[in-house]
């Protein structure tokens, strides 16, 4: 008997068992299919405070200002301990997010501030492409609430970094509720008192005057309207509710497709106005200045709860991975805004003012109410969304996708090392060292190195520079090399 006369008597069985194995594969290739129809991309939602200090939300250990809304992203999500930004104030810092780069790398270095948000040369430059001209570019819809302060020219207009629409203002504040500011109380700084003198004046009509600054509230609304689209609008809503009711009318018209909503609350940041319901909320603060302080943050609170609301009424939710931070650590002795346990404020390089508020929410995607303690970076947004959402990754982006390292997949750091600069101040994390250099902007070689174990000296207290020659010299040539690489500050 032939090989193919004994192959006979299974010939039949065999083509029919192929036949099946083939419906099988061909029916469970086709359902995969159908299941990744029927579920669309993931809607990205970020949460971005301003000037809020680390220790001033429940989950981050604040008992005195209630924050519910907020610290439910951290039990229904992860919450970093060891989240970081990218600059030390406001607009370095939302250039680094944006653009998931370290702004130094492109000249993106110091804050502009009052007119010089109008200046030609300050604004993140076209070229660099944003998270959000990636996701638009994917076929979301893309949409700024709030505050951009990236240049307030034509040429930097969220329009021309990928949103589809943009509600809010460009420069670095806004007042909430301007003069004759009604329906709030209202602390402004000043050299002078009112009648001369220095300290804090209280009037009978809701406007306070504090000298402790030693200068003048900033003009936050000169020249810089609240934008819809390119064209001014008057607002008469207390400024937070105005964005927060912009992001549910966002999410409202866009349920039907996946988008990338960047709410940019200018909350916590001055001018510090308390809405009069608030006010009487925590009426037994007994500083006014504090307790103006918590009228913000807590009205903030029950905005971000008003907009996790409307993800969850329109089903939105669990294909939702949103984060929550803040742009920088809180200037304590402006706001109160609180750092603890942390060293320094906005504007230096130590922990207090780099190292942020910082969790993230996917509902059946991460696990619920974990800590995260490996550093993390506002860069990582930017790769995490294009990563989840089938985007394109620009070579350029040094975030990384945080999923596999908050899901377990992957055990490792997602960064060894992180760098900032701002002039002579300057500062970088290797492992758990850290080296800090606060020097000026002129001579900034005159300042010492610094140099700090996170892992046993979380609040910077101990410089052990000079107890350990070699790691500092070593994490100077790390710096030295890193630093090379930056470009020259733009402006």
């Amino acid at each position: 008997m032939s090989l193919m006369d004994r192959t006979k008597p299974y010939s039949l069985k065999s083509t029919i068992l192929i036949q099946c194995c083939l419906l099988v594969i061909s029916w469970t290739s086709a359902s995969s299919l159908s299941n990744a129809a029927d579920t669309p991309p993931p809607n990205i939602v970020i949460l971005f405070a301003d000037d809020l200090g680390y220790g001033e939300l429940g989950c981050q250990g604040n008992q005195e200002i209630p924050t519910p809304h907020i610290d439910s992203i951290a039990a229904n999500g992860v919450r970093f301990t060891s989240g970081y930004v990218t600059g030390p104030n406001c607009s370095p810092s939302r250039a680094g997010m944006l653009t998931g780069r370290i702004p130094t790398r492109f000249g993106y270095e110091f804050n502009p501030t009052g007119a010089r948000n109008e200046e030609p040369g300050f604004g993140l430059p076209p070229e660099e492409i944003t998270i959000a001209e990636s996701l638009h570019d994917a076929g979301y819809m893309t949409g700024l609430i709030g505050k951009w302060h990236q240049g307030g020219l034509a040429k930097y207009h969220p329009f021309r970094h990928g949103f589809d629409e943009f509600f809010g203002f460009t420069h670095e504040g806004h007042y909430f509720v301007p003069p004759p500011y009604d329906g709030v109380t209202t602390m402004l700084r000043r050299k002078t008192l009112p009648g001369g003198g220095e300290g804090r004046w209280i009037g009978k009509k809701g406007l306070l005057f504090s000298t402790h600054m030693g200068n003048d509230e900033p003009d936050y609304d000169a020249n810089n309207p609240i934008i819809r689209g390119g064209q001014p609008v008057s607002e008469t809503e207390y400024l937070t509710d105005a964005l927060t009711r912009e992001a549910v009318d966002f999410i409202d018209r866009h349920d039907d497709k996946p988008f990338l909503l960047y709410l940019a609350y200018n909350a916590v940041h001055s001018p510090l106005q308390g809405a009069d319901a608030y006010m009487e909320k925590f009426a037994h603060i007994e500083d006014i200045h504090r307790r103006i302080f918590a009228a913000m943050l807590a009205n903030m609170d029950d905005s971000v709860g008003t907009v996790m609301e409307k993800l969850r009424s329109s089903g939105l939710e669990d294909n939702t991975l949103v984060f929550f931070l803040s742009d920088n650590g809180g200037p304590t002795r402006e706001l109160t805004s609180s750092n603890l346990p942390l060293r320094g404020s906005k504007g230096q390089m130590y922990e207090g003012a780099i190292r942020v508020p910082f969790m993230v929410q996917w509902k059946g995607k991460l696990p619920a109410g974990n800590l995260y303690h490996q550093a993390v970076s506002s860069m990582d947004i930017f790769a995490t969304a294009a990563a989840i959402s089938g985007a394109k990754i620009p070579n350029q982006v040094e975030g990384v996708n945080l999923i596999p390292y908050l899901t377990g997949e992957d055990k490792g750091r997602p960064h060894e090392t992180l760098f900032w600069r701002q002039g002579g101040k300057t500062a970088m994390r290797h492992g758990d060292w850290k080296l800090v250099r606060m020097g000026g902007r002129v001579n900034p070689k005159k300042a010492k190195w610094e140099l700090y174990n996170l892992a046993t000296d979380l609040a910077e207290t101990k410089n052990v520079a000079e107890d350990n020659p070699d790691q500092l010299a070593e994490m100077i040539n790390k710096w030295e090399t890193l630093n090379s690489e930056m470009s020259d500050p733009m402006f």
